[in-house]
């Protein structure tokens, strides 16, 4: 050993690199450099023990930490087994992120064809990064991607992804084109070039504004249903921006995605938002020679939190906008809207508090196009009042629950009468563009009870007495017992009887009997459920149910049924269970009963061990089915494929 040098050389011997888990041993290995290291006949693994689970034994070997291994004449053992044998391997020996080739995606489908993913990651700097994929499919082309991420500071961040493929295959209606095609939307696909930017960015701006931009461009309506999957496809890309910024994508069948830039500010009371709008009908601007769809550049919005005004027992808040629509083939015009409402609480001691109030709203237009216009006014405007009163009160009990882990239990209920009033308003002049236009008259009663459980529970009764003395009381320190509470159950009814139906001879004024449910009878259990049953046929509107089991070492089950009368009706079932420390299953069903059939299934297992693991997935989904299997050996890499 040159202990100066930091190099030596050691025989019939083993190293280990603590940082990665790192084992090479040999007959004879010099140390040749700080972090590199050589040896003529030798092995290296990442798995405790004297016979391994895994090992890669060859000639000439290479290492450098923070690099990459160099081996000759390398195979890879599984314990006695050899199962791999290459004439020259290379592997990367990292701890850090660096510039390097990626595992790649292997797989094959009938609209594909036999396809290789290779992706190549390029460490820039330290506050930035990007990968670059190479996608060949047999039956289709190339498509080249590109992700590039960048951190600027604390909370200013963004990412950039771009796909481009060149088709070889388009569906333009001629004998066999269907066949690459989707036929969800009866519209043909006929173009070759197809593409997908999207990208977000978040940035902190003086003066405590914040600003986010996202921007979702595809080239066709059927691009992100036949690339859902991947490296670069939808569910992967819509996952990741989620977590990352919060916020993902619309649905990846729908044709109209929305672009926009966000300017906003919040103070304690009040909130600023300045937003550009833009939503991309992918169809229309593809196929169509007019496109009459309404963007909103911009929409601004100012409101206010309830507050009081000044010393007087009135309160108020504030909702205003301004808009402007455009749209190039199809109406433009601006609007204002400024909504203030105003709230005079009074609570008659403890029995039933009642808060009247009065919303004063103000709505003025202005045309860009008059043929747009159903009068001879370029500018028109709608003044509007409505009445609101909220009754309610609440009453409880508290039951002692002696000799049991819960002390106490809580029973809230709580009812409550709201009437709304809306006077009609002729607003057959006015455009009708969305929501705020058209402000149909209400006289509407709305009644709950809500029920509430909450449990209290002793969760530490240390005490800590002061020494003994004639101020032993004044002087000791006591730590009061600290108690959980939980909230187990919240169940609320509600209806509604409608005044206007009733002066109009409408069968049924009243409402549908709305019920809301969450329960969490037990720990590690939780049912939440909801559903619209109409007294008038005895029958239920809709109802939804999901129920949940899990525990803390990673097991959950999941069931989740939602029905629509005569629309739909559909149960969804996700297991996740941990077999032991090494082996998990998963599985998931999703069947639509409405119409009998399957719509997907898929099964699937985990084994992990210190130093290996190996994944298997199989699903069927309409008509496809796929499955992945991926080894993964920890320090080496990945093998698999999809």
């Amino acid at each position: 050993m040159n202990l100066n040098s930091e190099t030596g050389t050691i025989y019939n011997g083993a190293i280990f690199i603590d940082e990665n888990h790192f084992y090479i041993k040999g007959d004879k290995i010099q140390k040749v450099g700080k972090d590199s290291y050589v040896a003529d006949k030798a092995s290296v693994s990442t798995c405790d023990g004297d016979s391994p689970a895994w090992k890669i034994t060859g000639r000439n070997l290479k290492v450098t930490v923070e690099g990459y291994g160099f081996v000759k004449h390398a195979a890879l053992w599984a314990k006695k087994l050899p199962v791999l044998y290459t004439p020259f391997l290379v592997f990367p020996v990292k701890l850090k992120r660096q510039t390097g080739l990626l595992a790649p995606q292997i797989g094959y489908s009938d609209r594909r064809g036999g396809e290789y993913v290779q992706p190549f990651f390029w460490a820039i700097n330290e506050s930035s990064d990007a990968t670059f994929y190479s996608h060949y499919m047999v039956n289709r082309g190339e498509k080249l991607g590109l992700e590039y991420r960048y951190v600027l500071d604390e909370q200013s961040k963004g990412t950039l992804m771009v796909d481009f493929l060149d088709d070889r295959q388009v569906d333009d209606g001629s004998p066999g084109s269907e066949k690459w095609g989707y036929t969800g939307d009866g519209v043909l696909r006929p173009n070759s070039d197809r593409y997908w930017f999207r990208t977000k960015h978040d940035q902190a701006l003086p003066h405590g504004f914040f600003a986010r931009l996202d921007i979702d461009y595809v080239s066709d309506q059927d691009y992100l249903y036949e690339f859902k999957d991947g490296y670069t496809g939808f569910n992967r890309t819509d996952e990741y921006f989620i977590k990352e910024f919060g916020r993902g994508f619309d649905a990846y069948d729908d044709p109209v995605r929305l672009n926009r830039f966000n300017v906003n500010r919040n103070w304690p009371l009040y909130s600023l938002n300045a937003e550009l709008r833009w939503y991309d009908d992918v169809i229309k601007r593809r196929q169509e020679e007019t496109d009459a769809t309404l963007q909103r550049l911009p929409v601004i919005t100012f409101n206010g939190l309830k507050q009081d005004i000044s010393t007087s027992p009135i309160y108020f808040d504030l909702a205003s906008e301004y808009t402007y629509f455009y749209s190039e083939d199809g109406p433009r015009n601006h609007r204002m809207d400024i909504y203030p409402r105003f709230y005079l609480p009074y609570s008659f001691g403890s029995y039933f508090t009642i808060e009247p109030s009065v919303g004063l709203r103000e709505t003025v237009w202005h045309f860009d196009k008059e043929e747009y216009g159903s009068s001879d006014k370029k500018t028109l405007t709608r003044e509007m009042y409505d009445i609101k009163v909220d009754l309610s009160s609440e009453i409880y009990q508290v039951f002692n629950m002696e000799g049991k882990s819960v002390e106490r239990i809580k029973h809230a209920i709580r009812p409550s009468i709201i009437y709304d009033y809306i006077p009609e308003k002729d607003q057959s002049e006015l455009p009708s563009l969305d929501g705020i236009d058209r402000i149909d008259s209400t006289n509407l009663i709305t009644y709950s009870l809500t029920n509430t459980l909450t449990s209290k529970s002793k969760k530490n009764t240390k005490e800590i007495k002061g020494p003994p003395s004639d101020k032993s009381v004044a002087n000791s320190s006591y730590e009061p017992p600290m108690h959980d509470y939980n909230e187990f159950l919240w169940f609320k009814l509600q209806q509604s009887y409608d005044i206007n139906k009733e002066k109009e001879d409408d069968p049924e004024p009243f409402s549908p009997i709305r019920g809301e449910l969450e329960l969490y009878p037990i720990r590690y259990f939780s049912i939440k459920a909801d559903a619209d049953w109409s007294h008038y046929d005895s029958k239920f509107r809709s109802r939804n149910v999901t129920a949940m089991l899990w525990d803390m070492r990673g097991d959950k089950l999941s069931v989740d049924h939602r029905y629509q009368r005569d629309i739909s009706e559909t149960v969804y079932t996700n297991l996740d269970l941990k077999i032991s420390d090494r082996l998990s299953m998963r599985g998931e069903y999703e069947r639509n009963i409405f119409d009998s059939k399957d719509l997907k299934y898929g099964v699937g297992f985990l084994y992990e061990t210190q130093c290996w693991s190996f994944d298997f997935n199989l699903t069927k989904e309409e008509d496809d089915v796929s499955f992945i299997f991926v080894i993964t050996l920890y320090g080496i890499g990945e093998i698999g494929l999809k």
